[in-house]
């Protein structure tokens, strides 16, 4: 499995290609930042995250686009600024018909480190050591960027097996749903069929 994990911002929304498959070990193969100045047009900028992706998903081909789910923050520019770019990053998978899968950070963190509350710093030393890389990717961004794509390969089987469990479920319910409702049409069927036929008498006419 390719995944290209974007993690979102409208100043430096970094990105990562991580391939492999849970309980082996994994490979980086691209890791950078797409970077928009901070005094252009807010339409300019998100154009510019556009383009950078395109770029990204154009050289690494990925299965899968594992983006940052947004959450609440104080500074609410920040997180209107987070949310835009992660809609483009969706928009641009969505477009190519790629699966989007969103990780919220403590879920990353919790992944990749074993804890939901590790700083940047454990987050980039556990990236560094899981990719076989020299030192840790910089910025930051770059660094969470691949922890996205670390952690939705190691989650995945679990996703699916629980997908595939609610999909069984369903199908499930519905068999049963439709046959208890075959079985009240038959009931009823057999019910009008057992009642006596009406009886009309006629009457006689006189002479």
């Amino acid at each position: 499995m390719r995944v290209l994990g974007v993690d979102p911002g409208l100043t430096r929304c970094g990105v990562g290609v991580v391939e492999g498959v849970a309980g082996r070990p994994l490979t980086m193969r691209g890791v950078g930042v797409v970077r928009t100045p901070v005094d252009a047009e807010l339409g300019l900028r998100l154009v510019a995250i556009e383009q950078g992706i395109e770029r990204w998903l154009d050289e690494y081909e990925p299965e899968v686009v594992a983006v940052e789910r947004v959450f609440a923050q104080h500074n609410v520019r920040t997180v209107m600024g987070t949310a835009q770019a992660s809609a483009v990053a969706m928009l641009c998978a969505a477009r190519r018909g790629l699966t989007v899968a969103l990780h919220t950070p403590s879920e990353v963190k919790a992944a990749v480190t074993g804890s939901g509350r590790a700083d940047k710093a454990q987050v980039g030393a556990m990236v560094t050591r899981l990719l076989r890389l020299d030192a840790p990717p910089k910025p930051a961004d770059a660094a969470d960027a691949l922890a996205l794509a670390i952690c939705h390969i190691w989650r995945a089987p679990a996703q699916n097996r629980l997908q595939q469990a609610v999909a069984q479920n369903r199908l499930q319910e519905a068999i049963a749903q439709n046959r208890l409702q075959q079985a009240a049409a038959q009931h009823a069927s057999k019910q009008h069929a057992s009642k006596p036929a009406p009886h009309h008498a006629s009457k006689g006419r006189t002479a």
